[in-house]
């Protein structure tokens, strides 16, 4: 009896699990309650409605899921109501479906969970064009379509209350997990057998991984805070919170560079010390990994006792090369500082259970935690729409884009009168992607995963004729999808192709849909294709340079910071960790944007490779300003700290304002270099201020000249299209 239960509470952990039976109950429910009731007929819209409301759910404290859940049902009946009672009327149609359309992806603008709900309407106004002719009465099929999403919504909010922090945590592992991988990541700049293409190609995939982990550290600050606020937020969820700023601080520290990593290969390719240095980064991400495994089956985390013997051995390697005179003392402290960051990483990692011991103060406001990006009433509201209207915005672009999409393939149906041709606007929207990458690379896989759909449910309908047999298939099939559509694109859309056409397939027309299915996605993906490409095409509006000037704007705010905190003393207040987390979140967005420019039809070679090295030394300077960062704490020494304002002064100036300074001019780079000579001498402290600055002047000159390169070629190329 104790082992079966220890086997349910480990089931119980498993979030996969939990979230598959959840949806196992919900498809159970819309297919078989029909079947028992004799209305068959009620599962089309039944089950679509579950498919809506699984991709408008939104992870919120009780009170907020519940009010999204009544704007959620609100939106479908209205949207799912429009459509019944326009669609005798063509042109009525056509105007309130580009209007609609545009209405509510700006609602986007609003926040992460009114652009989910926004998606699930524009989902159910295309479902509701699939079924338009089903039942007699207008508001059969919008009723019915809402009680889907309301059993839906009664099983996800159950599934809530039994475990309120499931998500939370399941986050906070991902946080750990994608660390994991950023260090991994990390480990590869120290390959003594490095060259200039695999160094760069090592650092392109180091920023990738940066941003991937920026992406997952705000997603569990929104999480966080939605929870948090007011602070009654549970004991569970406020450690969350505790463990969340660790994360990030190993994320500093992980991120810092105190050394040129290329000239490091070439200097010590004969020395043990590499490869010691990358062992130890190796095993913390597999310590984070371990921890992120601890965090989603609730286990004590268990420290490796192999770091206390592979630290002291790199220290000794380092006392050795301390009184090795065939190596310069400048990079040897360089590395003792490495060490000391990478030590304090395993300090982190080795304390972290005892956060579950910390007391928050329950008098400071979440707001003093976390930033809180939520919408502060109707000014809000107003300041972020009108930020959207303009074709400089993304999301614009893709409201317009989609929205004549859509009237398209709906003109396009009208006028030809092609068999299930609702399936066209379906697909594009389903395929449509606010950038012309993501909407390429969903066309193929769409096409793919429809084609298998199409032969796998041939094959079912045939040798199982039966509807209870059928059924059972659409609630696999409808479990599968929601598996996987966030992980295999093509496997979600062949098991969504499946349910289709098992529901089709209850009024009878299971294989006559098949092809006509196939058909229209072939014809829904040109068209997601032809809008992608020629209406506001992305390329045409993705300025280059404006995001490269956000990104340094938010380095040289990073750095100011972290200066004045060399100044006032060490402080991890929230100022701090906002101005951190925007100089990640600039360099994640320029990575993104660089590593989809081989994608774009414009894009020229030359440009190419100088964006891939813009981006490397991108990420190398923010990875000097959070080694400054990692270490940051009051300096008494005057001379330090007129360097530090000078520095920041002078990298503003360059990266700024395009004002390369003399650095000569004022004896700064000699009087670094002096008391780099001078190590014994100097505090520990100094020593890594002085080399990060050494390091950042190092690349200041080609760093400023990339930015003004690309920025010119932007700009040439801006004004070219703005003459045709």
């Amino acid at each position: 009896m104790k082992s079966w239960l220890t086997r349910l509470k480990q089931a119980t952990y498993n979030t996969t699990f939990m979230y598959n039976l959840r949806m196992v109950i919900a498809f159970s429910g819309t297919a078989f309650v029909p079947y028992f009731l004799g209305h068959q007929l009620m599962t089309i819209p039944l089950t679509l409605g579950v498919v809506a409301a699984g991709l408008s759910d939104i992870d919120d404290r009780f009170s907020v899921r519940i009010m999204n859940l009544v704007y959620t049902y609100i939106g479908f009946f209205v949207t799912a109501a429009s459509v019944q009672l326009l669609f005798p009327y063509p042109v009525l149609f056509a105007i309130g479906l580009i209007a609609s359309c545009i209405g509510w992806i700006l609602l986007g603008s609003l926040g992460r969970r009114y652009a989910t709900i926004s998606y699930g309407c524009l989902v159910v106004s295309v479902y509701s064009m699939l079924g338009v002719h089903l039942f007699e009465h207008w508001y059969t099929q919008p009723v019915l379509l809402v009680t889907g999403a309301a059993w839906y919504g009664v099983i996800s909010t159950i599934s809530f209350l039994l475990f309120p922090v499931r998500q939370v945590q399941d986050k906070l592992s991902q946080c750990y997990s994608s660390l994991g991988d950023f260090l991994f990541a990390k480990s590869n700049l120290f390959d003594v057998d490095m060259t200039a293409d695999s160094y760069q190609q090592s650092m392109i995939s180091l920023s990738l991984e940066n941003g991937k982990l920026v992406g997952i550290f705000n997603d569990m600050k929104t999480a966080l805070l939605t929870r948090l606020k007011g602070d009654r937020g549970q004991q569970d969820t406020r450690r969350s919170l505790q463990y969340y700023f660790v994360a990030q601080d190993i994320h500093e520290r992980a991120d810092s560079a105190h050394i040129d990593y290329q000239k490091l290969a070439k200097i010590f390719e004969h020395s043990d010390i590499l490869f010691r240095f990358q062992r130890i980064l190796s095993l913390q991400g597999k310590a984070c990994k371990d921890l992120s495994d601890s965090i989603l089956n609730r286990d004590k985390y268990q420290h490796n006792s192999r770091f206390e013997y592979a630290f002291a051995n790199l220290r000794k390697s380092l006392e050795k090369l301390r009184h090795d005179q065939a190596y310069d003392q400048i990079w040897v402290n360089a590395l003792f500082s490495l060490y000391q960051n990478l030590k304090a990483i395993d300090a982190q990692l080795r304390n972290v259970e005892t956060v579950r011991n910390i007391k928050l103060d329950k008098s400071k406001h979440i707001e003093n935690q976390l930033k809180d990006d939520d919408l502060k009433g109707w000014d809000d509201i107003i300041v972020r729409i009108k930020q959207n209207l303009t074709p400089e915005s993304v999301l614009f672009r893709h409201a317009i884009r989609v929205s004549i999409v859509l009237l398209v393939g709906y003109i396009f149906v009208q006028l030809t009168n092609i068999q299930y041709g609702y399936w066209v606007l379906l697909t594009a929207l389903f395929v449509s992607q606010p950038n012309f990458n993501a909407t390429k690379r969903r066309l193929r896989l769409r096409i793919l995963g429809t084609l298998g759909g199409i032969i796998i449910g041939y094959a079912i309908l045939y040798f199982v004729p039966s509807v209870e047999g059928q059924l059972v298939v659409l609630v696999l099939s409808g479990v599968l999808f929601f598996e996987l559509r966030s992980k295999q694109y093509a496997q979600a859309t062949a098991f969504i192709t499946i349910l289709a056409l098992m529901n089709f397939n209850l009024d009878g027309l299971g294989f006559s849909a098949a092809l006509p299915r196939m058909i229209d996605t072939i014809i829904g993906c040109g068209l997601a294709w032809l809008g992608v490409t020629f209406i506001f095409p992305d390329w045409k509006f993705r300025r280059l340079p404006r995001s490269i000037n956000r990104s340094l704007n938010a380095q040289c705010n990073y750095l100011a910071e972290v200066v004045n905190q060399y100044h006032q003393g060490r402080n991890n207040g929230l100022n701090y960790r906002i101005v951190r987390r925007a100089a990640h979140n600039t360099d994640a967005e320029v990575a993104s944007l660089i590593s989809t420019l081989a994608t774009e039809p414009d894009i020229e070679q030359t440009q190419k490779s100088l964006s891939f090295e813009f981006l490397c030394l991108n990420h190398t300077f923010l990875s000097y300003i959070a080694a400054l960062g990692a270490h940051r704490d009051k300096v008494d020494d005057p001379e330090i700290l007129s360097l530090l304002d000078q520095a920041l002064d002078d990298i503003q100036g360059a990266l700024l304002r395009d004002e390369m300074p003399d650095l000569t001019a004022h004896n700064m780079l000699q009087t670094i270099r002096q008391r780099l000579n001078q190590s014994p001498d100097e505090s520990p402290k100094s020593l890594i201020i002085l080399q990060q600055l050494s390091l950042m002047f190092s690349i200041l000159k080609p760093f400023s000249t990339l930015k003004q390169s690309l920025s010119h070629d932007r700009d040439d190329k801006a004004t070219e299209l703005g003459s045709l």
